[in-house]
């Protein structure tokens, strides 16, 4: 089957979008919780193919190349300035590799460009020096040949705008999601819903959310988006509990954590007793799909059997849907006419 592009997958149906390689490759002792720099990509690259495999194959239409955080300033900070165009075009032709794997259809290959944590609105220098660091990643994945270019998690309106002037400058389609912080405005005083208006205004083909915030604290907003926006709109939450009095995962507490954590919250690294289960996380997409939101998906803290529960929500059946659960044969569980009553009528005891 030929490869259809973004825009023609979201004329047809519900996108779905596996991100959060971040939490996932550290998780795996593969990247440095702190620096949070994707040196996989050198450093293990048949690590990052399995993580791109495994989201792919839990239903990611779209392999996304893991470029966060791999821009000049990171680098620098880390001493390996030096290695930054060769990580960014692996981190691609990785992806690629992985996405002809798909037994059906090629998947997508998305560059990636974010927040780069420098942009201050009252520097002017400091929006110069964002712009070429856009710049020189969108080329570069340009000239790798990737479908679209995803730029995400920014909590700046005109750093967003900056971002989806220099991928427009390329000739790439643009999705642009912003992480939406505790104080539910962005930092330069737009609505998320006004920045993502005016977005998809001047050509962004997605817009919408990302990161920061689980299902409960995005939902919400993802709702004022599409209210406001006559395009597509991106919903990829994170998989934790956050609430309307820690809207964020950054200060989320954990009420059971009986040890002293390094950096006082539970964030980025005992984040793990507040997790969504797979069921809540289906029964978010589902919402979201009703509501009209097309590009879903999950991030950071999501694992691949989440993001198949999240496809199967809107009806996608994934690559390893046969993996799915099943508690037919299950000895406590089933329903299979061999098994021991004795064990089952245990059930609720065991």
């Amino acid at each position: 089957m030929m490869k259809r592009s973004l825009e023609e997958r979201l004329k047809e149906g519900t996108v779905i979008v596996g991100e959060g390689y971040l939490f996932e490759l550290e998780r795996r002792g593969y990247l440095q919780a702190g620096s949070f720099v994707p040196e996989v990509a050198l450093d293990n690259p048949e690590a990052l193919k399995q993580a791109y495999r495994d989201y792919m194959n839990a239903g990611s239409d779209v392999v996304l190349a893991f470029t966060y955080n791999a821009h000049r300033e990171k680098m620098r900070i880390i001493g390996k300035e030096d290695l930054l165009e060769p990580l960014n075009r692996n981190a691609i032709r990785l992806a690629k590799e992985v996405a002809r794997e798909h037994p059906k259809e090629e998947a997508l290959v998305a560059g990636n460009i974010s927040n780069t944590n420098i942009f201050n609105p009252d520097v002017p220098e400091s929006k110069t020096k964002v712009r070429s660091i856009f710049a020189e990643m969108v080329k570069w994945c340009k000239e790798e040949g990737v479908d679209f270019i995803n730029g995400e998690t920014f909590y700046y309106h005109e750093e967003a705008l900056i971002a989806l002037e220099e991928i427009t400058k390329q000739g790439l389609p643009a999705v642009i999601t912003f992480g939406l912080m505790g104080e539910n405005i962005l930092r330069d005083g737009y609505t998320v819903e006004e920045s993502c208006k005016i977005l998809s205004e001047q050509g962004a083909l997605v817009v919408g959310m990302n990161c920061f915030r689980g299902p409960e604290t995005m939902q919400p907003y993802l709702a004022d988006i599409r209210n406001n926006v006559d395009g597509y709109v991106a919903g990829l939450p994170i998989p934790y509990r956050t609430t309307e009095e820690n809207p964020t995962f950054f200060n989320l507490p954990d009420g059971g954590c009986s040890c002293h954590l390094p950096t006082e919250t539970t964030f980025p690294t005992a984040l793990d007793p507040l997790y969504h289960n797979r069921y809540e996380l289906a029964a978010w997409a589902k919402e979201a799909k009703d509501i009209g939101i097309n590009y879903i998906g999950l991030c950071c803290g999501a694992s691949p059997a989440m993001l198949r529960a999240v496809a199967e929500a809107v009806d996608i059946e994934t690559v390893n849907s046969k993996y799915s659960p099943d508690m037919e044969k299950h000895f406590l569980f089933g329903k299979d006419k061999t098994l021991q009553e004795h064990n089952l009528t245990y059930r609720l005891k065991a």
